[in-house]
Order: C-alpha cells, then structure tokens, then sequence
C-alpha cells in the first residue's frame, strides 16, 4: 500500500490546546480577516450540552456556484466539531468577517477522496502537514492514488453550504 497509518491522530491536551485554540481569540477580537479566506470559524452546538462551541478550521475549497465550503476533519470522525455536526448540522461560520448560516452535509468516503486530491494538487504542503496530522506516512508524496485511499479511509470531508 502506498499510504499507511501509523497512528491515530487525537486531538492536543494541556498547554497544546491553547495554542491550538489560539485563532478563535483572533476571531473574538475582530481580526478574524487576518487569516484570510483559508480558515474559518465554525459555530456549532454541542451534541451533548447543546451549547454554542467553536473551532476555526482551514478551508480546503470553496464553490462559489454552490455556495459551499469544503472542511476536512484533520482527526478524522473522532473531532469534537465533526461529531457535534453530524448531531446538529445546522451552524454558523464566519470567513474574514462575514458570518453565515450553513448546513453540514457529510461527503461519502469517494467524494472525500476526490477533495482530498483536489486539495493536495492544490495546497501539497499543507495536505502534507494534514497527512502527518492523522499520523499518514505515504511511499510517495506525489502519488495521487495515495491522497485518494487516504481521503477514502482516514479524512472525512464536510460541505457547509451557506443558506439564503
């Protein structure tokens, strides 16, 4: 196999998580346009508490015939943010400084594949940084095949369609 999972990626703890966490402050402050149009921040109710949470997660791609923002869960299905949406997938995101009511829909595993390999033609490094993320090591990086057993069996892809 040309892609092989050497462990399962969790989220970070203690100290980690504040860094990790840093960018929602940046939002919170008004300087959400700082990073661009390739993050987001993504306002969803807790599955359990049913409380407001946030997490601010890098946009893959964007369709502006479909209004849809394309998210991979850079650890997999066990992400906070992905469970709560599958729970409720009515959200809030804000891209720069506009804010927009979005409804999650979950691509199958081809669909998630086919993005995936969008995505590393298009941002390698950063698809490189996510593979090592999940703890994927590939044979060869540049092997298209390898992003597409990847994005099929280890990176869920999410579209948040914005709603009119």
């Amino acid at each position: 196999m040309s892609v092989k999972k050497t462990a399962p990626p969790f989220p970070p703890t203690g100290w980690r998580r504040y860094i990790w966490r840093a960018p929602i402050w940046l939002y919170r402050l008004g300087l959400g346009p700082l990073l661009g149009k390739r993050f987001l921040l993504l306002e969803h109710r807790g599955r359990k508490t049913g409380l407001t949470r946030r997490a601010v997660v890098e946009v893959a791609r964007y369709d502006p015939e479909q209004k849809t923002y394309y998210v991979a869960s850079g650890f997999g299905t066990r992400a906070n943010w992905y469970r709560n949406l599958r729970a409720h997938p009515e959200a809030v995101i804000q891209v720069g400084n506009r804010r927009y009511r979005v409804q999650a829909h979950f691509l199958d595993p081809e669909a998630s594949a086919d993005e995936l390999v969008r995505y590393a033609r298009t941002h390698p490094r950063a698809a490189r940084e996510l593979a090592r993320l999940m703890g994927l090591v590939f044979e060869d990086p540049e092997d298209e095949e390898a992003w597409h057993t990847a994005g099929r069996e280890y990176i869920p892809f999410v579209a948040l369609q914005v709603q009119d």
